[in-house]
């Protein structure tokens, strides 16, 4: 599986309560496009919120972030790693 980071815009003002529901509901429904959403982060003052994920492909993250009702504006391959 490859990983991705994608990047949602204009979501000023989220709250930890709300980032934290909204992963949730990716996570609930991830499982039909074999994604699996692993962190997410948010900077409320931006409006910008980014999202971890492993799935086979762009389109499966697209489609989840568009069945939870939040899609993304980015979605970028993350082909190299360090930790």
């Amino acid at each position: 599986m490859t990983k991705f980071m994608d990047v949602h815009h204009g979501m000023q003002g989220i709250t930890g309560d709300q980032l934290a529901a909204a992963h949730r509901a990716d996570q609930a429904i991830e499982r039909a496009e074999g994604v699996r959403f692993e962190r997410a982060w948010a900077d409320p003052k931006s409006g910008t919120v980014y999202c971890l994920s492993e799935a086979p492909s762009a389109e499966a993250v697209r489609r989840v972030h568009e069945r939870a009702g939040h899609p993304a504006d980015e979605i970028h391959q993350v082909p190299l790693e360090v930790s």
